[in-house]
């Protein structure tokens, strides 16, 4: 481990104002969601996962509480949340059309059952 670049980094981020940090926040929290073409169906997803954010979402949407989705995927983080919900919020119009397509593919295939 690289403690003289931690420290290096820490002294720059603590001389950040609050403005800058919150910046950083957003930045940093933007990078925990991917979209890779072949993942996931090129959905956005959390990093290094192959779990979509409509996922999450969608199970919010049924009532699952952070510390639910936490127990359910042991590798996703409370930041890897707070990420989700905020893509959620800014593209909120697009994973809904996902939700909805999703939804009614089920239904299509509960009806053929």
């Amino acid at each position: 481990m690289n403690t003289r670049l931690v420290d290096s980094l820490l002294r720059i981020i603590t001389s950040l104002t609050l403005e800058e940090r919150l910046l950083l926040q957003e930045r940093l929290n933007s990078m925990a969601i991917q979209l890779t073409p072949g993942v996931c169906g090129g959905q956005p997803r959390i990093r290094n996962t192959r779990i979509p954010v409509w996922t999450l979402v969608a199970f919010r949407q049924q009532g699952a509480d952070d510390a639910e989705l936490l127990r359910n995927y042991p590798t996703l983080t409370k930041d890897d949340l707070t990420a989700a919900w905020t893509y959620y919020a800014q593209h909120e119009d697009e994973l809904n059309c996902v939700l909805t397509a999703i939804n009614e593919d089920d239904n299509a295939e509960a009806v053929l059952e």
